[in-house]
């Protein structure tokens, strides 16, 4: 076991290690001597830290050196996980002394506008003191993050087979009468007892005319026959997240459909078979080389098509890691292309207003030709 954990630890800290070197060539390239990283869930995927404070400088002129600066709760915890970097334990503010740090040893610094506040903005200028120290060098490590390595596949692979097994065993448990926040409760349990470090986000569960928000708030709203409901949900494994949203029906059980219900009962079937298969064209257009624009006009197009394009709100997806919203955005126009490695979420939906939604996505990995979809679990017309 001890041999095991060895092992792990040295594979981690050459996976980190290289990611650091990687980012230092990027930032050779644009010639930015030093970067400064805050956004916790690009310090973790550098160097492997956890904790909830840290700020991290990467010094790519004139030596490649790194530094992660926490405070004294992650003395030890810095020391277990840290790798790639060396750590130093702040008696103030870590950011503060990050960027004194940093003044010491490159002659510029960038840093990501879009994870800084303006705030933090001027403190990080007056920890610095000099002039035009820093410099915009947006999006760096979240360009790093995009194509996903051995190590990230397989935990999102864990993360999204877990999903599919909570979500099989949900079903059978399921009955009319219960309120949308016990089965979002009872979910997040076996979730958590199933090994979940957490929930991607708050799970939404959304019941008749509740699923025609696309994303409504759980409430004590009861599921009755004749609803469609919406179950929107993931969870965190290895740190990495898993997204998948299935819609199905409370059925009437040995009853038939009451005659006034029936052309609303046909309707949403109609719905259903329209989203699923533009759905289907969007996880078929999906391989390297592609745009997100493309990917998202097979979904909006089959929509389209029926009537239905102007009740589709949103774009077709978003990238997944880390973070449960990543880059790229699938959208309307996106020229972003796919890359082998991206994973992304494929999530079409029809909402009408004040009547009912529905919405189906599963978290797909992008291949050089084609897609691997992470959450193969039943996604067809389904009567509880």
């Amino acid at each position: 076991m001890r041999q095991g954990n060895a092992r792990r630890r040295i594979l981690l800290k050459m996976m980190h290690r290289g990611r650091i070197r990687y980012l230092a060539q990027e930032l050779r390239r644009r010639s930015i001597p030093s970067l400064l990283v805050t956004h916790l869930p690009d310090v973790r995927y550098l160097t492997g830290f956890t904790g909830s404070n840290a700020a991290l400088v990467v010094v790519a002129e004139p030596r490649l050196t790194s530094r992660l600066f926490t405070d004294g709760r992650y003395t030890v915890q810095a020391k277990r996980e840290v790798q790639g970097a060396s750590v130093r334990i702040a008696p103030k503010s870590a950011v503060v002394e990050a960027c004194t740090w940093a003044e010491q040893h490159a002659p510029q610094c960038g840093f990501d506008r879009t994870q800084t506040s303006v705030a933090s903005l001027a403190a990080m200028k007056k920890a610095a003191g000099k002039r035009g120290f820093f410099v915009p060098a947006d999006g760096l490590v979240a360009a790093l993050r995009v194509i996903k390595d051995a190590t990230e596949v397989e935990s999102m692979r864990r993360a999204a087979s877990l999903t599919c097994s909570l979500y099989e065993g949900l079903l059978g448990w399921i009955e009319p009468g219960m309120r949308e926040r016990d089965i979002a409760a009872e979910l997040e349990h076996r979730a958590r007892m199933a090994g979940a470090e957490s929930m991607s986000f708050e799970t939404i569960v959304a019941a008749g005319e509740r699923s025609s928000q696309p994303h409504a708030r759980t409430t004590e709203a009861r599921i009755e026959p004749g609803d469609l409901v919406t179950l929107d949900f993931g969870i965190v494994v290895d740190g990495y997240c898993s997204d998948m949203t299935r819609t199905f029906a409370i059925g009437y059980g040995e009853k038939s459909v009451p005659s006034r219900l029936k052309q609303r009962w046909t309707e949403q079937r109609d719905v259903f078979e329209a989203v699923l298969a533009a759905q289907q064209a969007a996880v078929n257009a999906v391989h390297e080389g592609v745009t997100c624009g493309e990917v998202d006009l097979a979904a909006r197009s089959v929509l389209e098509a029926v009537g239905y394009g102007k009740y589709f709100t949103h774009s077709t997806g978003h990238g997944v890691g880390l973070e449960i919203h990543e880059v790229p955005r699938v959208g309307k126009d996106s020229k972003d292309v796919l890359k082998a490695g991206t994973v992304i979420t494929i999530e079409p939906g029809v909402y009408l207003p004040g009547r009912f939604g529905v919405r189906i996505e599963d978290s797909v990995l992008v291949t050089e030709d084609g897609a691997e979809v992470l959450t193969p679990v039943h996604k067809g017309w389904m009567e509880l």
